[in-house]
């Protein structure tokens, strides 16, 4: 079958060639379409209870992610000149398209009670701007004697004060968010340049919009570096510049049939795609060089450009395909999952890792059959004598200090298995962008001044309709709220109490000292007052209902309590929630029918990176049962399993000992990583015992020899393909996203330790447990296409050239 798509790929490669370039064309077509994501990915299930829940929630109230804090602590902005420029700042931000409102000093409002009327009226506090000193901090004694406001935009310890910008959902999930942000931060900006008040920002909106941006920069940045990477190593290998500029052009198309297929299956670039294109590179590239290498082996013996080729594609073509089939298990695992956004990663990586197949079995046959020759100097690389003199000499260590071998890597398996203990199960909500980032140190000021900006959500059930109206089941939750403000990690609560404390100090007319719940002699009053505001007509009553919809249902059934939390981290959270928050819940609400629920975004997304640990542990598994079912097809034996399985545990158990010992914690990205090394890894063993194999078919089962053959010969290919993934890879590491630098360190890490285990370790398994003249003789059918000498002659024979109607002269020419 190979030799028959050998002859029509060089016989038929005007066709292939405009077949492919339509193709690309019409990709490259599609691929102008590319999106942005602007959302975060939903990792947990959508029939999960807590995503149930929530999405139940978000329909009842409303988004919990959708503020934007502009933040500042400098005490001259209460000075006349700056708190009239932050009244303008104020303004302004009301009026950019995709801002629902702004709330700040400038514009705050305060109930008064209306006597004549007995309704409360919500008033702005500078309704008449100040024009003198005097008045200015004569109404900021007004704004801090509403209770209501502190910790909220105000902070009581430092004076620092905040914007909270509501944005409008229909921007943020769009491409008009990147608009919307830039209009924000630029009349930020303009303000901070003519104050001199510098500006901090945070909220959902903000880190999203910030790693959007990274994610479409970075993408970019890597396929640009991976390109440059990746010709600077053909060039090192090869020393030709054909050998560079046709295997790029190649995996470019590859690239472009990449983005191209997100468009045409609907996808958009995010965090996890946004790596593919550099990873085809990366796994395309070792298809050319395998190829080219094996090209030039051939022809140095044949001297015939298109024999040498063809007996390439014969020869190496399905254990080619074998491995790029496991490097795909690494990513196809992912689309057993109900994750979109792994789902999304596999099923596009999965298909482009056998379009580069595909691609560059047509294209390199095609290309290099019509390029002149290689020279005596192209072939050099074959008989490089440091590649040659680090194989010796593990040909020395498998055949002559297996003991030696076996010890270390005992060794190592216990110390990478009390690394293994060390490593921490943690991820933050900004985990993947750098301490020194902007965000960061923003995100530090927040929760410095204001406890946190991050949203937590908790929902009081009083279990029948109307229960909000009872003042003891008001005053429960009073005491927990009470609890709440001692969490140094969280800010000040609001919610329907914290409003009713509000309208029982209005009702004393702004006296601070009432700002507490009413007692049964004041409820009646308080209460009938709030009941006639939300029936008067005018801005003061829409205010009214609003607030009150905002934290209660229709019913009055449900309370919503509203926080924020500093990124405390997973571990944090969960010990908080777990150890503090819900047993004060249950000894609170003992004995009554109150229930009450914790969701939000911040506890979504923590149960999200869990889910999703969780998912990629049980995707490791799927990936060792599809990398032994192929290699059981493959070589239809159970101990050539084994002798793949066990070196690339090996490997991967040292890659998550790296991990305990220099602190990288288990997180989305990092468990991301042993799939996928599993997947590349396994191509190597695969290449390995293929090659063994085939060489104790040809020399009658002699172990020593077939495996001083299969060093000297494989280990020179499955050498140059590590040294091209882990510079590919390593160019992860430049990244400013922590997960996707760890991706990458921890892979390049992966492909150093792989070349022991394959190189070393694999070789001493198979001269232990291989027995050679004593063994049964194996099935041969699955193997006979990688005998490099198995009738050669008889199949040159076989290729008859005249059937290609192309003349060896004229294709060398």
């Amino acid at each position: 079958m190979w030799r028959n798509l050998a002859l029509f790929v060089i016989k038929n490669r005007r066709l292939l060639i405009g077949l492919l370039a339509i193709i690309t064309v019409f990709m490259a077509w599609e691929a102008r379409k590319v999106q942005m994501t602007y959302d975060f990915a939903q990792v947990v299930a959508p029939d999960d209870p807590d995503m149930v829940y929530f999405q139940q929630f978000k329909r009842q109230f409303g988004e919990d992610g959708n503020v934007l804090v502009l933040g500042m602590q400098d005490s001259s902005v209460y000075e006349l000149r700056k708190f009239n420029e932050l009244r303008t700042l104020t303004d302004t931000l009301s009026r950019v398209q995709g801002v629902n409102g702004v709330l700040g000093v400038t514009r705050l409002p305060r109930l008064v009670k209306d006597t004549a009327t007995q309704t409360f009226r919500a008033e702005p506090i500078f309704r008449n701007f100040p024009r003198t000193q005097p008045e200015l901090d004569s109404l900021m004694r007004v704004v801090n004697s509403q209770e209501f406001y502190k910790g909220q935009l105000i902070s009581p310890t430092t004076g620092a004060t905040l914007l909270a910008l509501t944005m409008d959902p229909k921007y943020l999930n769009s491409s008009r968010r990147e608009a919307v942000m830039q209009e924000i931060l630029g009349r930020a900006e303009r303000f901070q340049a003519k104050t001199g008040i510098k500006m901090h920002y945070a909220g959902l909106p903000y880190v999203r919009a910030t790693m959007t941006t990274k994610v479409a920069s970075e993408m970019k940045l890597f396929v640009a570096l991976t390109i440059v990477m990746m010709a600077a190593t053909l060039l090192m290998f090869f020393r030709t510049w054909s050998a560079v500029v046709f295997p790029l052009l190649i995996v470019l198309i590859v690239v472009t049939w990449c983005i191209g297929s997100m468009v045409l299956l609907g996808y958009k670039i995010n965090l996890l795609t946004g790596l593919i294109p550099s990873i085809i590179i990366v796994i395309g590239i070792p298809n050319c060089t395998y190829l080219l290498s094996r090209y030039h082996y051939d022809y140095r013996k044949s001297g015939n450009q298109v024999l040498a080729m063809a007996r390439v594609v014969r020869k190496i073509g399905l254990v080619t395909l074998m491995n790029n089939t496991t490097t795909a298990i690494g990513f196809v695992v992912f689309c057993f999952t109900n994750i979109a956004i792994l789902y999304q990663f596999g099923l596009v990586a999965t298909l482009n890792i056998f379009v580069a197949f595909a691609v560059s079995f047509i294209l390199m046959p095609i290309i290099f059959t019509i390029l002149p020759p290689p020279t005596p100097k192209q072939l050099e690389h074959l008989e490089a004598k440091p590649l040659t003199k680090l194989l010796e000499f593990f040909d020395y260590l498998v055949l002559e200090r297996r003991r030696t071998v076996y010890l270390t890597a005992l060794v190592l398996l216990v110390l990478a298995s009390f690394g293994v203990t060390k490593v921490k199960s943690v991820s933050y909500m900004v985990d993947d962008l750098p301490k020194d980032s902007s965000v960061n140190s923003d995100l530090k000021f927040f929760e410095q001044h204001f406890n946190g900006v991050m949203p937590l959500e908790m929902v009081v059930d009083t279990g029948r309709p109307k229960g909000l109206l009872k003042l003891k089941n008001l005053e429960r939750i009073d005491r927990l709220e009470n609890f709440l403000r001692t969490q140094p990690v969280l800010t000040t609560p609001v919610s329907v109490v914290t409003f009713l404390k509000a309208s029982t100090q209005a009702f004393y007319n702004g006296n601070p000292e009432f700002y507490r719940l009413p007692d049964n002699s004041e409820k009646n009053y308080v209460f009938s007052y709030l009941a006639r505001s939300q029936s008067t007509k005018g801005t003061e009553g829409q205010l009214t209902s609003k607030l009150l919809r905002s934290f209660t249902d229709s019913t009055m059934q449900q309370a919503r309590i509203s926080l924020k939390i500093a990124d405390v981290g997973s571990h944090n959270l969960d010990t908080l929630i777990n150890n503090r928050i819900k047993p004060e819940i249950d000894r609170i609400f003992k004995g009554t029918d109150l229930k009450v629920k914790l969701t939000g975004t911040t506890i979504i997304f923590t149960k999200g990176n869990e889910y999703l640990i969780g998912t990629l542990k049980t995707s490791l598994w799927h990936a060792f049962l599809l990398v032994g079912v192929v290699v059981l097809i493959l070589f239809r034996s159970i101990r050539a399993v084994f002798f793949t399985l066990l070196p690339n545990f090996f490997t991967l158990l040292l890659t998550g000992g790296i991990m305990g010992y220099f602190g990288i914690p288990l997180k989305p990205s990092t468990a991301l990583i042993f799939s996928i090394a599993l997947g590349i890894d396994g191509d190597n063993s695969i290449h390995l015992l293929a090659k063994f194999r085939q060489e104790m078919a040809a020399n009658g089962r002699r172990v020593k020899a077939a495996i001083t053959t299969t060093l000297s010969e494989a280990g020179t290919s499955m050498i140059y393909t590590s040294i091209v993934l882990f510079l590919g890879f390593s160019v992860f590491a430049f990244s400013e996203f922590g997960g996707t630098k760890a991706l990458g360190l921890l892979m390049s890490a992966s492909l150093l330790i792989t070349n022991f285990s394959n190189l070393i370790l694999l070789p001493c398994l198979l001269v232990t447990f291989e027995h050679g003249k004593d063994e049964d003789v194996i099935d041969q059918s699955g193997i006979r296409h990688y005998d490099d000498n198995y009738h050669e002659e008889d199949d040159d024979l076989e290729l008859n050239l005249s059937r290609m109607q192309v003349q060896p002269k004229g294709i060398s020419s």
